[in-house]
């Protein structure tokens, strides 16, 4: 990864676990905290936005869906130009993509010029700054990878806490154009994280003893040599099933609560409970990992997370009353910070570093149609 151009990870170089790691750290705990809690945190101007379209909720909902499409579906892309161009010119594209379409929706005049604005550009911009993000995050770290995983990943909840009341009063202050104008400002700060991300540099003897026949020879846009792994078909089966329901919770047990005549405030209280457990539970979850006779046997750990998360869910459904609600989403907050610490660990452990930005990517596109498909048919 010596050059722009090819985004390789050198034999020569070796991970740092630290040092420059920690601003690389911090910055992915920024993008990821944007990439998952943007798509949920929009949804506070859906009842404006109801108001001046004259459409319905299932109308606004689609915004959300199509960024979290975006997300996942460039996957593909993504590691195609990371492959290309490297990890920082493509995050910097990144962020300014993910500004321009918030402030440009905010001239909008019809719903379906915020899905192209909101929903695909700034969609599309998160994704660019995404998937590099993770590349870079697990090159600077080997020996703590789980733990830096865990705790980029904890970026997820932290953000959603913050972002849902800062879109209240920005709503309530400027109206949803204003709001979307202040949030495209803050999308800026991808481009600040995209340029901490530095890349490795080979030691000079390393490089000069590299023959030259060695130099010419081109890096694969995208690797689908993945595919003979037989161990990463089977992470992208079990990981496309298992995202299917992953979503579903969050997103209907709101609802669910208010269907039992539970307040407003109330029933609302239960996302809050379970974003607390899952800003803890991540990071916990990646010292664990770490953990010298743990982390050979990781692959184990996230199988037993899947069934715990699924488990929990078959438990949950049973649920008559507020209080086993709150106790559901405590264990569910739990089983879905573990997931979501120990996925793109495990991927790592699967296929190693050279081959990890195009696996990512290919994950991401098999995930995508599960992500659309799941939640609306939960609700049927």
């Amino acid at each position: 990864m010596g050059a722009v151009v090819a985004d390789d990870g050198p034999s020569g170089v070796k991970a740092p676990d630290g040092g420059w790691g920690w601003a690389v750290l911090f910055g992915c705990f920024i993008i990821t905290g944007f990439s998952y809690a943007f798509p949920k945190a929009v949804s506070v101007f859906f009842k404006e936005l109801i108001r001046e379209f004259g459409i319905g909720y299932s109308d606004t909902a689609w915004i959300s869906s199509i960024l979290l499409a975006m997300l996942y579906g460039t996957g593909p892309l993504c590691s195609v130009c990371v492959n290309r161009f490297g990890c920082r010119p493509v995050m910097l594209v990144g962020g300014l993509f993910a500004s321009m379409g918030m402030v440009i929706a905010s001239f909008c005049t019809s719903i379906v010029q915020i899905y192209l604005t909101a929903g695909v550009i700034t969609g599309l911009g998160l994704a660019l700054n995404f998937q590099p993000s993770l590349i870079m995050l697990n090159r600077y770290f080997d020996k703590r990878r789980p733990l830096a995983n865990g705790l980029s990943a904890a970026g997820s909840p932290v953000f959603l806490c913050a972002l849902s009341p800062l879109g209240q009063i920005l709503q309530h202050e400027y109206g949803w154009r204003g709001g979307f104008l202040i949030l495209g400002g803050m999308l800026l700060n991808c481009c600040v994280c995209g340029a901490l991300m530095r890349p490795l540099e080979p030691p000079k003897k390393a490089e000069a003893a590299k023959d030259p026949a060695e130099k010419k020879v081109k890096k694969k846009l995208l690797d689908f040599s993945v595919f003979k792994d037989g161990g990463f078909v089977i992470y992208t089966l079990a990981a496309s099933i298992m995202v299917l329901g992953l979503f579903v919770p969050p997103v209907f047990v709101v609802s669910y609560a208010k269907d039992l005549g539970y307040q407003d405030t109330k029933a609302a209280f239960l996302l809050t409970i379970l974003g607390f457990i899952d800003i803890f539970a991540r990071p916990v979850c990646g010292m664990v990992a770490g953990l010298k006779w743990v982390r050979p046997r990781c692959v184990y750990l996230f199988s037993f997370a899947m069934i715990f998360n699924g488990f929990t869910d078959l438990m949950g459904s049973m649920s008559v009353d507020y209080g086993g609600l709150v106790v559901f989403c405590i264990f569910f907050g739990i089983s879905y910070g573990m997931v979501g610490a120990l996925q793109f660990e495990v991927l790592m452990a699967i296929v190693g570093t050279q081959k990890f930005s195009s696996a990512i990517g290919l994950v991401l596109l098999a995930e995508a149609m599960a992500v659309l498909i799941g939640p609306p048919s939960a609700g049927k």
